[in-house]
């Protein structure tokens, strides 16, 4: 499958990773970003993120032709979204913005033809592939004869260019053939298991798996404001909890 060109829209703390990786793992890889500066950044081999090893990955992708950025899609095999989700700033509820997420569907849309592969990274609301689909549908692109899947990421930045690797992967295809089709593209490069499901279900995990590190980690923040107003060492209580076979809370941090 490496003989593919992957198209990568949206080269931030994912995507750009990713382009590199998939660059140097043999693809042919096309980068997209709206920011006409960040594609003259990584066109010279440079990044414009902090990320360890990044920038090797990156020069290396550049400086052997596997990796060109552009602020618009181009005619690719593989198209990946790793674009942003980020929370509409009015409101008490917050609620997702995926207006970046509909645009690059659109605009990919264009360059679609059948045998295609459609994969959308970002965290998104349960439902979000499905209005890929439906988008792409809309535009007038044979969707029944193109793969469209979910797989979220799930890295720690400091660890991405490993992670990326060695992290096991959760596809959910819009039907079967979708999620047998995306896992073997990402088997090429993923050294983790990657484990089968359908779009809304792998949506929901990736929710969940965030929901359960922000409780976690608001959990050691207010035991570290309870702690202080008792003037009671909060890193001593940690380490003799931690001692049950079953507790494992976090280190205090500046915040979910």
């Amino acid at each position: 499958m490496q003989n593919k060109t992957v198209c990568v829209v949206g080269l931030g703390y994912i995507g750009l990773p990713t382009a590199a990786l998939l660059a140097n793992s043999g693809y042919q890889v096309i980068g997209v970003d709206v920011d006409p500066a960040v594609v003259e950044i990584i066109n010279q081999g440079k990044i414009h993120i902090i990320e360890p090893d990044l920038d090797s990955f990156v020069q290396s992708a550049v400086f052997s032709g596997k990796l060109k950025v552009y602020t618009t899609p181009q005619a690719a095999d593989i198209f990946m979204l790793c674009v942003p989700t980020p929370f509409y700033a009015n409101g008490e509820i917050p609620e997702p913005n995926l207006e970046y997420v509909l645009t690059a569907t659109q605009a990919i849309a264009p360059y679609l033809k059948a045998g295609n592969i459609v994969i959308l990274e970002s965290t998104s609301p349960v439902g979000t592939t499905a209005q890929v689909y439906d988008i792409l549908k809309t535009a007038g692109v044979d969707v029944e004869n193109i793969f469209i899947a979910y797989c979220p990421e799930r890295v720690l930045p400091g660890k991405i260019m490993v992670e990326l690797i060695d992290n096991d992967r959760i596809v959910g295809g819009i039907n079967q053939a979708s999620t047998r089709r995306v896992k073997a593209f990402y088997q090429t490069f993923v050294r983790g298991e990657v484990l089968e499901t359908d779009s809304q279900t792998a949506e929901m995990s990736k929710l969940v798996e965030n929901s359960y590190r922000d409780v976690n980690i608001a959990f050691a923040n207010e035991l570290s404001l309870l702690c202080d107003t008792h003037r009671i060492n909060v890193y001593e209580v940690i380490r003799l909890a931690n001692h049950h076979p079953r507790v494992n809370i976090l280190q205090p941090g500046c915040g979910v």
